[in-house]
């Protein structure tokens, strides 16, 4: 008996007007007209997340079409990494080109959720621009990484308002994926592939020859 194959669903796409017109093309300092880059960029099904050449975080709710902004305070550089996360409360985390990385937890409507914006900042330890970010499921470990081979760990404690950061691997080369499961983050550089098993503190390679 032939097996049943699944139906084909056809998507449009579409620029996302709506979108890209909430944000500014131009910004004026001082006497200066500076042109806005969209630098990074992620998605769920509640947020869609651009961040900006000014140091600019666009977030825009996709259940209330709504766009709020959100920056960094002290000088203006360009995001280049943005993740979002939805789990009991809504989370995004940013990094820049000099290695600043900070976790908004957003506001929200519902019945016992976080009702009031707050910011945690890694502090001093990226020295340089952050490429890849990842999230543990429950919103309390954050993986940062950086193009000189370093990578953070940060433990968040929302209800205390507390973050806790830490070096817990540095590679020879820039770091390009980072992915968090189970107590294993996979990590990927321009040189190999690793799996760094957070409790043990050990490593394990994928494969055995470099990435030419």
């Amino acid at each position: 008996m032939a097996s049943v194959a699944s139906p084909v669903i056809f998507k449009e796409f579409c620029p996302l007007y709506y979108l890209l017109n909430a944000i500014p093309t131009k910004i004026q300092k001082g006497f200066r007209s500076i042109v806005v880059y969209l630098t990074a960029l992620d998605t769920n099904g509640d947020y869609i997340a651009v961040g900006s050449s000014i140091g600019m975080l666009y977030l825009y709710c996709r259940h209330l079409n709504q766009m709020k902004k959100y920056n960094f305070e002290g000088r203006c550089e360009s995001i280049t990494f943005v993740k979002l996360l939805s789990c009991f409360d809504d989370l995004v985390a940013v990094g820049t080109a000099s290695g600043r990385v900070a976790v908004f937890q957003l506001v929200s409507s519902l019945p016992g959720r976080n009702k009031q914006l707050r910011r945690f900042d890694v502090a001093g330890i990226h020295r340089s621009s952050i490429t890849a970010l990842a999230w543990s499921p429950n919103g309390m470990k954050l993986f940062s990484g950086d193009d000189k081979g370093k990578i953070v760990y940060s433990a968040l404690d929302l209800d205390q308002g507390v973050c806790n950061s830490s070096l817990v691997l540095e590679e020879p080369s820039s770091i390009v994926q980072l992915d968090y499961n189970q107590k294993v983050l996979l990590v990927s550089t321009l040189q190999r592939t690793l799996l760094f098993y957070t409790e043990e503190k050990s490593v394990n390679q994928v494969g055995t020859q470099p990435r030419k």
